[in-house]
């Protein structure tokens, strides 16, 4: 059985010291050995921004897409595969800025993978500029009087569009975001996991002190219960999304996957494509 220590490599993630994606990385890492999942099985994709590097940082199947595509790379890997646990993995920006439009349909089609997504408010490997997910009056050197756009509303986006795993974890409580991870790859179907996670270089508002300051533990809220839609979308507005923990989740409804007809449960990786002369002699006929 995979450890930890399986799903790592030697190379050193070069994100600046104190960046929140190292506990993001540390957090994949654990789920997968806690999960039971062995470094072959498992596809990461990422997009572009400094959340894309993090596909050459782990003992797994790799693959760096382009801006905003990480989605529908990691959709087709498991169509051609359904045997492998495929993570996708975007920023805020690449993710919900020039992806956002991969994330809803891929919410609603409900394909089984596990989304992740490190969101610090700010494009940082571009030095530094609003992103979707910047707060009023954020000041770059894009917006130096301050954004005036309001925020993306990512986790009542995500809800009103269909999605049935709905969690949002910070990178200073690693426990807790890998216990969200170990549920997100369990669960049949898409799971979106938000991740709030400090960029110490550019964004010195939404800090590591600044989140913890504001946000609010699902866990602490009474009776809270993820199955009821309703209450979900409750507590995103009451808190302004700056909550943490399983927000929304939804087992009975079927997969993509489950639903695609003449869809084989053979991995068309491991499936024999090359016709017989009696499909290939019909084939030819069709045409005649």
């Amino acid at each position: 059985m995979a450890e930890v220590k399986d799903f790592q490599i030697k190379i050193v993630p070069n994100w600046c010291r104190g960046c929140g994606h190292y506990a993001v990385l540390a957090a994949i890492q654990r789920a997968l050995a806690q999960s039971g999942r062995e470094p072959h099985e498992v596809a990461l994709v990422s997009g572009i921004g400094c959340s894309g590097r993090i596909s050459g940082y782990l003992n797994v199947y790799g693959f760096h897409s382009t801006h905003g595509r990480a989605l529908p790379v990691a959709q087709g890997l498991k169509l051609a595969n359904r045997k492998l646990t495929v993570i996708a993995c975007s920023g805020d920006g690449d993710g919900f800025a020039i992806g956002t439009n991969h994330a809803i349909h891929a919410i609603r089609r409900n394909i089984d993978i596990t989304y992740i997504v490190m969101d610090n408010h700010v494009y940082g490997l571009t030095k530094g500029q609003v992103s979707p997910r910047s707060d009023w009056g954020f000041k770059t050197k894009t917006t130096p009087t301050g954004a005036i756009e309001a925020p993306l509303n990512i986790m009542g986006m995500a809800l009103a569009a269909g999605a049935t795993f709905l969690a949002q974890g910070f990178s200073a409580n690693l426990p807790q975001l890998t216990e969200l991870i170990v549920q997100g790859l369990a669960h049949k179907g898409f799971a979106l996991i938000n991740v709030f996670s400090p960029c110490v270089t550019f964004n010195h508002v939404n800090t590591y002190a600044w989140f913890k300051e504001h946000i609010t533990d699902l866990a602490d809220l009474p009776g809270y219960d993820p199955s009821d839609k309703n209450a979900a979308m409750q507590a995103i507005n009451d808190y302004q999304g700056l909550i943490t923990g399983l927000i929304y989740r939804d087992s009975g409804k079927p997969c993509y996957e489950d639903l695609l007809p003449g869809y084989a449960s053979e991995p068309l990786s491991e499936a024999t494509l090359r016709l017989s002369a009696d499909q290939f002699a019909a084939l030819l006929a069709s045409y005649k």
